[in-house]
């Protein structure tokens, strides 16, 4: 592969690359993405030091240090769309010489883990509880635009999903991907695992129902009711299968741990979300530090 033009990847006067106003150097091997750029101090301060702090539209960066593990928390903001942004700029800084602007020849894996928050879609899982996705299931179009190839087993699961929702025709064609088994591993205790259905919407696309009709009335019912072997769909969200599926294109390790803030089959909420949110964090960086 040549050189890529500067139309391509676009690299501001600093040297950083253009929405996440990053260098290379600032970048940590661990990267924490969160939707809410409000939730990037909520995590850092709970760092032994921080080394930098960028912030370009709604994508805050903070890179420092647990003890001597160096990690980088992100806000990427909401949906696919954004994760396709945050996505391929974290693989350039990882992966591409910015002053040759060709492809390094040797690559680089991050680990990239989303702390975020969800919807459940199972009576068992309630509010305030943790879900560890095993897998990122997209009806959000995203990965369509690359060239994403399915095992077998994942095309059959997509096959039992499409025939199981009706989720086709004039709706986006689903994919899926799965969780890093050397992240996955470590959230066992105290997590619900199971597929994470991402959505490129929050209403409509996830079954709210305000003003206006929806063309698949039934859908929340039908991703409660899906069965794959011993899978079953945990909850849904809008970024979990664009960081998988690009992870997975990418040769990064990608992990999304969710805080459910919605039961959609109890219809209740959470009382204080945030707290949830805090209690999933701490959890995280007790595994961060001792195991990863």
């Amino acid at each position: 592969m040549g050189r890529i033009a500067e139309s391509e990847l676009i690299i501001n006067p600093r040297g950083a690359i253009y929405h996440l106003d990053l260098r290379p150097e600032e970048l940590a091997g661990t990267v924490i993405t969160v939707g809410d750029p409000d939730r990037v101090k909520e995590i850092s301060k709970h760092f032994d030091s921080i080394e930098v702090k960028a912030h370009h539209r709604e994508f805050i960066t903070h890179t420092g240090y647990i003890g001597k593990k160096r990690l980088s928390v992100l806000s990427s903001g909401i949906g696919p769309d954004n994760i396709d942004i945050v996505m391929n700029e974290l693989d350039a800084l990882a992966n591409i010489d910015f002053k040759t602007r060709q492809v390094k020849s040797k690559l680089s894996s991050l680990n990239v883990i989303r702390l975020g928050t969800s919807g459940s879609l199972q009576a068992d899982i309630p509010v305030d509880s943790f879900v560890a996705s095993t897998h990122g299931l997209g009806i959000d179009n995203l990965l369509n635009f690359y060239r994403l190839e399915q095992n077998e087993e994942e095309k059959q699961l997509i096959h039992s999903f499409v025939t199981h929702t009706q989720q086709h025709g004039q709706m986006s064609y689903p994919y899926v991907s799965g969780a890093a088994a050397s992240l996955i591993k470590h959230f066992v205790k105290g997590f619900h695992q199971g597929i994470t259905v991402t959505c490129p919407g929050f209403y409509g696309p996830q079954g709210r129902i305000l003003r206006l009709g929806l063309r698949n009335p039934d859908l929340v019912n039908r991703l409660t009711d899906f069965r794959f072997g011993q899978h079953r769909i945990t909850n849904f969200e809008m970024e979990t299968s664009a960081i998988y599926g690009l992870g997975k294109l990418m040769g990064h390790n990608c992990l999304a741990l969710n805080a459910i803030v919605a039961n959609r089959i109890a219809k209740d909420f959470s009382k204080d979300g945030k707290a949830a949110v805090e209690k999933m964090i701490i959890k995280f960086i007790e595994i961060f530090s001792e195991s990863l």
